[in-house]
């Protein structure tokens, strides 16, 4: 393995990130604080507890879920998208390093830089909220393993769009709607039954409630299946990367 051209790739797009510390930190951890005063405070002061939860804890988890998801797309599809539309990518691809070392860079950093942004999210949701992580160590591995599967499927978005506004279709088309609709702000208890079945149909549920399960060790899904779940949307995005470079879409002239 090519450590030194990997690394080469992954400082070249973390720092990235320092050169614009307020688009790609400040402006995050703005918005979820904004939504942790109009929903946490406002909202959530004449809402009932949620399991045994109050709602400002409970929501934690599904807005550090929304961040993450949203800006593990955003980083990897632009990431590998500037140096596609740029031509630099061409440079990239005949240089002495594999496809799957490309993919660990660019992925990687994506995945870092989401990691970050969701713990620092994390950190500012204790002065706005009191509660404790029962499982912390499945939450980093939660986080992680969910930043990689979205940096992943941000790759392929980068890849397959051919202009900017393509780039943005699925993620406010599609992601954004799944995010909003996946129990962020609600449980699926609160749901009648007909909308409880057809939430099973959302992924996005499946993460969120595995996220929160470390919180408060209680969700709307059983840990063992949404890390289940997980797993697939993993397995997706990483044969269809795979397929991505043994056919050359897009990345051959």
């Amino acid at each position: 393995m090519n450590v030194y051209s990997i690394f080469a790739i992954y400082r070249f797009e973390m720092a990235r990130m320092w050169r614009t510390k307020f688009q790609s930190l400040l402006t995050p951890v703005i918005s979820a604080s904004l939504y942790f005063i109009v929903f946490g405070a406002a909202i959530g002061s004449n809402m009932a507890d949620i399991n045994g939860v109050s709602y400002g804890a409970f929501i934690v988890p599904g807005l550090i879920m929304l961040t993450l998801l949203t800006q593990s797309i955003a980083n990897a599809s632009f990431g590998i998208f500037f140096p596609k539309f740029s031509g630099t990518i061409y440079e990239v691809l005949s240089a002495p390093i594999s496809y799957w070392e490309i993919v660990i860079a660019y992925v990687g950093a994506a995945a870092s830089k989401s990691v970050i942004i969701g713990l620092i999210i994390l950190l500012t949701s204790f002065a706005f909220v009191d509660y404790q992580i029962q499982h912390p160590l499945i939450m980093i591995g939660f986080l992680m393993l969910i930043a990689i599967t979205f940096s992943l499927m941000g790759f392929v978005i980068g890849i397959w769009a051919e202009g900017f506004e393509k780039l943005q279709i699925i993620p406010m088309m599609v992601v954004t709607p799944l995010i909003f609709l996946g129990g962020t702000f609600y449980s699926l208890s609160m749901l009648p039954p007909f909308w409880q079945s057809l939430s099973l149909f959302n992924p996005v549920v499946y993460l969120v409630s595995g996220f929160r399960w470390s919180f408060f060790g209680e969700a709307d899904i059983h840990i063992a299946i949404s890390l289940a779940m997980t797993l697939v949307f993993l397995a997706l995005f990483m044969t269809l990367t795979a397929l991505i470079f043994k056919t050359g879409y897009k990345l051959k002239p």
